[in-house]
């Protein structure tokens, strides 16, 4: 079966990459869609780890990761399209590659902010470092 991983962080880019990369599963299926949530390891140091212990830490960005992630399984479970979720933590567009190639994904599907090409040359983002990274096509949608 074929499989797109479909890097989701809840802005309004992310969805219509989800949205598109459901209608490549309805249209071309059989696909299954991996959809992630990929964030940085929580900075806790000082007098901010006596007040919230790791395992706390890491149990309120779960729940963060969690609600982040709701509304994609909401609308790929109303499109009736096989998915499956994962929550990352690292460097963001490493995770996403990495992740991407050890479940053995055909492809990434994701957003992006559409800076124009010269903003990315400059500032960089997400989406062109994940271009950078994996060896696997990606489709980036605005």
């Amino acid at each position: 079966m074929y499989k797109l991983l479909v890097p989701f962080d809840g802005s309004n880019t992310a969805m219509r990459a989800l949205e598109y990369a459901i209608k490549l599963a309805k249209e071309h299926g059989p696909m299954e869609l991996v959809i992630a949530y990929a964030h940085e390891p929580p900075l806790i140091y000082g007098e901010i780890a006596v007040y919230l212990p790791e395992d706390k830490a890491e149990e309120l960005q779960l729940k963060h990761s969690e609600d982040i992630l709701r509304p994609a399984i909401e609308k790929a479970k109303r499109a009736g399209v096989p998915f499956t979720t994962e929550v990352l933590i690292g460097d963001i567009p490493e995770s996403i590659a990495s992740c991407a190639e050890a479940l053995a994904c055909d492809g990434i599907v994701m957003g992006t902010r559409g800076m124009s090409a010269i903003g990315n040359l400059v500032m960089g983002s997400v989406a062109t470092k994940v271009v950078h990274l994996t060896k696997l096509p990606v489709t980036l949608v605005k």
